[in-house]
C-alpha cells in the first residue's frame, strides 16, 4: 500500500496553509487557514472493507509548565507524548483520496461539528478538545482535522505523522466523541496494511522546521 500527497512531502516541513497557526511578528503566532492536506493511496490489499486516517504529533510536551511562556523554553529532553490532529474512520473501501480542504478549510472556534464526515466516514475528536477545555472562547468538541500549532518556545521541531489504515472491517467499533487512542485500540487486529507520510513544523524562529 502506498500513500502520496500533493500537499505533503515526506521528511519535509508542512506548509503553513495546512497548519492551525503560523508565526507572527506580534504575539508570536496567528491563526492560519487550517486546511486538511491532500492524501491519495493505492494498492490496498484484497479484503479491505474500509479505511481509517490518523494524524498525530509524537513530540508534544508531557508537561505544560513552560509551554508558550515568555522568557522560558520547553526543554528538548522533556518526555514527549502523542497529540492527535485528525481521527477519521469508516471511509468506504472504494475511497482512494481525500482532497485538500475537503475536511477543513479554516479554524473553527469551539470546534467543527461531527461525527459525520465527507465521503461517508466518521470523524473522531482531536486533542484540541482537551487543549482548549476551560477557554470560554475556544472550548468545545474539535471533530475532524485541525493542523499543527506547536509551542512557539519549544526547543525541538515537531513531527506530524499521517497514516492511512486498510481495515478488514466496514465499521470501527467506536461511538460518539471517540478519540485517536480509542480508534488505535479498536483497529488493533484489523489492520491489513498501512502507509504513512511524516512532515515537520516549528513556530520557534530559532528552531528550523
Amino acid at each position: 500500500m502506498q500513500l502520496t500527497s500533493q500537499s505533503l512531502s515526506d521528511g519535509h516541513p508542512i506548509a503553513g496553509e495546512f497548519a492551525f497557526c503560523v508565526p507572527a511578528a506580534e504575539g508570536h503566532v496567528a491563526l492560519s487557514s487550517n486546511r486538511n492536506p491532500h492524501l491519495s493511496w493505492r494498492d490496498a490489499p484484497a479484503g479491505t472493507r474500509s479505511f481509517a486516517v490518523i494524524c498525530h504529533d509524537p513530540d508534544v510536551p508531557s508537561r505544560g509548565d513552560d509551554v508558550n511562556r515568555e522568557g522560558r523554553s520547553v526543554p528538548a529532553d522533556l518526555p514527549r507524548v502523542d497529540f492527535f490532529h485528525w481521527v477519521l474512520v469508516d471511509l468506504p473501501a472504494d475511497t482512494a483520496a481525500i482532497e485538500a480542504g475537503a475536511h477543513s478549510s479554516s479554524v473553527t472556534p469551539n470546534g467543527k461539528p461531527g461525527p459525520a464526515a465527507p465521503g461517508g466516514g466518521r470523524h473522531g475528536i482531536n486533542d484540541y478538545t482537551g487543549w482548549f477545555a476551560g477557554d470560554a472562547q475556544m472550548q468545545g468538541n474539535y471533530f475532524g482535522y485541525d493542523g499543527p500549532c506547536p509551542p512557539w518556545n519549544d526547543s525541538i521541531r515537531h513531527r506530524y505523522v499521517f497514516t492511512v489504515f486498510a481495515l478488514d472491517i466496514a465499521r470501527v467499533p467506536v461511538e460518539g466523541t471517540f478519540t485517536g487512542q480509542q480508534v488505535r485500540d479498536a483497529i488493533a487486529g484489523h489492520i491489513l496494511a498501512q502507509a504513512s507520510l511524516t512532515v515537520s513544523y516549528s513556530l520557534n524562529p530559532a528552531v528550523p522546521a
